[in-house]
């Protein structure tokens, strides 16, 4: 994905806040959001060249989402493909933290990204970009294609609208939060960031909903997860413009495996 903004344990009924759009290639084969077929736990959209993914959630609650560095310069064409770091991460069992260390010794083998891992206690990120993993506290956060909260103007425009909406504390409607990602406007040139994509590309990647010919927003995603364990996922696919293509939406409750489960009081 391109642009995550978020809000951990900053709302006193959800524990997270998430939205997000990823940006790609039209010609890119994908697979909207569902259910996989071989992992009947994960909910995720599919990257049907490499098989990978870029967010998804576990019936279990283990979340993920991944950005990718932009640094042309570095990229290296026979890298592994970044979605196998979110999925690999949904499909396991090995805690955010164990799972954030063993990917460090082979981190560098993959071209610059950014990850968010997490569970129903704790939320990591991690960046193979000068910047070390760290276990996150609670706040509102924005990450694009370059580190955790760097401020282009696009990442600190989705950081404050999502602050406004969780600001007065009442139960939100996802469809207010994925309107923040509909925004196409775009911030004068003397705020974007130079990135070595040249100007003309540094405008169109510079609003939070992309379009151009060849390559935009091709999905925007809500994720919120209630303290109590409830969990609303949308989601809304497009195809060169702003009007979406399809629309997906997703309820259900976090199952808590056996042996975390609180034994019954004594009668």
């Amino acid at each position: 994905m391109c642009l995550v903004l978020f809000a951990y344990k900053s709302h006193p009924l959800y524990s997270l806040v998430f939205a997000a759009n990823r940006d790609e290639f039209y010609d890119r084969p994908t697979r909207s959001a569902s259910f996989w077929n071989d992992a009947p736990d994960l909910l995720a959209g599919r990257d049907l060249k490499e098989g990978g993914t870029w967010f998804g959630v576990t019936r279990q609650g283990r979340f993920a989402a991944l950005t990718n560095f932009r640094d042309p310069k570095s990229h290296r064409n026979q890298a592994p493909s970044r979605g196998w770091l979110v999925s690999s991460y949904l499909l396991g069992t090995v805690s955010p933290e164990e799972y954030l260390k063993e990917l460090s010794a082979k981190a560098g083998d993959f071209n610059g990204f950014n990850l968010l891992a997490g569970d129903t206690g704790r939320l990591f990120y991690c960046s193979n970009r000068g910047m070390p993993c760290r276990e996150l506290p609670p706040g509102v956060y924005g990450l694009s294609n370059h580190l955790l909260d760097t401020p282009w103007p696009k990442v600190e425009k989705g950081k404050s609208d999502l602050a406004g909406l969780i600001r007065p504390g009442g139960r939100l409607d996802p469809k207010e939060i994925m309107q923040i990602l509909r925004d196409g406007s775009r911030p004068d040139d003397t705020l974007l960031p130079d990135t070595g994509v040249g100007l003309e590309w540094e405008r169109i990647l510079s609003s939070l909903f992309i379009t151009s010919p060849i390559y935009g927003t091709r999905s925007s995603y809500v994720l919120l997860i209630e303290n109590g364990g409830g969990v609303t996922f949308l989601e809304k696919t497009f195809n060169g413009g702003p009007d979406p293509e399809e629309t997906a939406h997703f309820q259900f409750r976090i199952e808590v495996p056996h042996d975390k489960r609180r034994a019954a009081p004594e009668p």
